[in-house]
């Protein structure tokens, strides 16, 4: 109960804070409203109306729980999960191509790693052009890497996916090279000592020494990639997808919408972290590493 105590604390003044924030950035349209009708509001009266209008410049915290029970929940009771306007189908579709990209990033950031720590001419060449990619703004290259795609024919999930891998890989790269390099010198002159392989060192020290920066790396891609995938769906005009689901939203002014999306995406994310941790948590004990 201890731990918990001081999340609880945080959520509780985040909440109260969001509500004051929403009365004070809702409370014009409201008074303008009551001037044109002719009516004075009482200040529990604005308050009531700061909460509950259908298009506000910041939701109440109420609201968005509301749209996202309607749009989840509520549609899944009613066998209606994936309709277009539940936020399932457009998380199962945002889900799709997170999940693709972050495999492909994954691959590709070990397979990267792996060559920087054994081959000195990557270390010098490649590794210089990971770190510079990273220093590309995502909204400038997305809509690149979509119309180039879009050329040749290439369209729907694998645009978002490699979105998602951009972003994805160079937190694995980074977490794998240096969890390659963690094995001490001693240790690496005790396999020597056994005339151990190349191989063998790998599989037998490099690659357990680095599991736990491989998952600590893996957390941050995954998060990484749920983002790319968002943004890929942005510059397209897409329909479907949580990032499709707050541009119409923006479009027509249905703030609720964006927000209820963006938890959607926020608690999408959650999970798939919490689901990393879970494995890093099982894989470690079996290895025999504490946390």
């Amino acid at each position: 109960m201890r731990s918990f105590l001081p999340i609880l604390t945080v959520v509780t003044a985040i909440v109260v804070f969001w509500y004051g924030a929403a009365v004070w950035m809702n409370a014009k349209w409201a008074q303008d409203q009551a001037v044109r009708a002719g009516v004075e509001l009482s200040i529990p009266e604005l308050v009531a109306d700061t909460w509950s209008q259908e298009r506000p410049r910041l939701p109440a915290p109420h609201q968005v729980v509301v749209e996202l029970w309607n749009t989840t929940a509520d549609m899944a009771l009613q066998g209606r999960a994936m309709s277009k306007r539940s936020l399932i189908f457009h998380g199962w579709i945002t889900l799709s191509a997170t999940l693709l990209g972050f495999v492909m990033g994954t691959g590709a950031g070990i397979l990267l790693a792996v060559g920087i720590v054994y081959y000195r001419v990557m270390d010098m060449s490649v590794m210089p052009w990971a770190i510079a990619s990273q220093t590309i703004p995502i909204l400038a290259i997305a809509p690149m890497i979509i119309v180039v795609l879009n050329s040749v024919g290439i369209q729907g999930l694998i645009p978002k996916a490699i979105i998602s891998a951009y972003l994805s890989f160079f937190p694995v790269v980074v977490g794998m090279v240096k969890g390659l390099r963690s094995p001490s010198s001693d240790q690496l002159d005790l396999l020597r000592t056994y005339n151990a392989t190349p191989n063998a060192t790998f599989w037998k020290l490099r690659l357990p020494s680095s599991t736990p920066y491989l998952f600590t790396s893996l957390k941050i891609g995954m998060a990484a990639s749920l983002v790319g995938a968002i943004v890929g769906e942005l510059p397209t005009g897409a329909v479907r997808g949580l990032g499709a689901r707050m541009l119409t939203g923006s479009y027509y002014g249905q703030t609720i919408q964006i927000w209820s999306a963006l938890f959607a995406a926020a608690i999408l994310a959650a999970i798939l972290v919490g689901a990393i941790g879970l494995a890093e948590r099982s894989i470690l004990k079996r290895m025999g590493m504490s946390q």
